[in-house]
């Protein structure tokens, strides 16, 4: 079981799947209480296949990753962020492409908007980099946790789902009142080709607002599915092709 440790004090688990064909690495990275292989798995195994070498990264507090419990600190998306390139530098990697589903798509549009350099191409499913005021009610129903399951607790390691849920919806709220800013002021900065996956049934994140995000970068754009938030799951096929086709263009192949 590989865990890097990290100069940010987390201690991450990741699988590292190489092919023959070594290009520059595509990681990928989970939303909330998840994992790299619970949500990402399928992407895991195909890619490698497509000639990528695939880091599935579990997030500090996830699954095998610490420290635990999971807490949620303010702009704690920066710090899931700033542990990413941590990752990166402790694997020894310069360069890679990023995928990231919900809360992952906001770490990597961090990443992508703070260290550009180190950015192939970026791919954010289910995540736009702002919270609209109108999130409040939707972010105020997940308190106390009474949706997590035994199974979820097991997992991540931690018995409290009200000390979960609470935590994490102070930090959102603190988020929102703060403007809602999470990377939109970081899209000037995005040098790589920028793809957002959004489903048109995505309550979380309107069109409008991955508009405004790709508007502001240099090489962004948005593609609409008609699914809700999972992407890449419920429409896996579209999903795959349009993946390969942003990773060969920005990989100039």
């Amino acid at each position: 079981m590989p865990i890097a440790h990290l100069r940010t004090g987390a201690t991450l688990h990741y699988e590292d799947i190489v092919p023959a064909n070594v290009q520059l690495p595509v990681i990928l990275v989970h939303g909330m209480l998840g994992t790299a292989r619970i949500h990402l798995g399928h992407v895991m195994d195909w890619l490698p296949a497509q000639g990528y070498r695939v880091i599935g990264l579990t997030l500090r507090g996830y699954g095998e990753s610490g420290p635990k419990p999971r807490d949620f600190p303010d702009r704690f998306y920066r710090r899931d962020a700033e542990d990413l390139i941590g990752f990166m530098d402790a694997l020894m990697i310069e360069r890679a492409h990023l995928i990231g589903y919900s809360d992952g798509g906001e770490v990597v549009l961090i990443a992508a908007g703070r260290a550009p350099e180190r950015i192939a191409s970026c791919i954010a499913i289910g995540a736009v980099g702002y919270f609209t005021p109108e999130l409040r009610s939707v972010f105020q129903r997940m308190y106390p946790g009474d949706w997590i399951t035994d199974e979820d607790k097991r997992i991540h390691g931690f018995c409290d789902s009200a000390r979960y849920t609470g935590e994490w919806l102070r930090a959102m709220t603190r988020m929102i009142d703060a403007g809602g800013d999470v990377s939109l002021s970081l899209a000037p900065n995005i040098t790589c080709p920028l793809l957002i996956m959004l489903g048109d049934k995505d309550k979380l994140n309107p069109r409008q607002n991955g508009e405004r995000f790709v508007a502001a970068c240099s090489n962004g754009r948005l593609a609409m599915f008609p699914c809700g938030h999972a992407v890449h799951d419920q429409k896996r096929d579209a999903f795959c092709q349009m993946t390969l086709e942003h990773l060969r263009a920005a990989s100039g192949n």
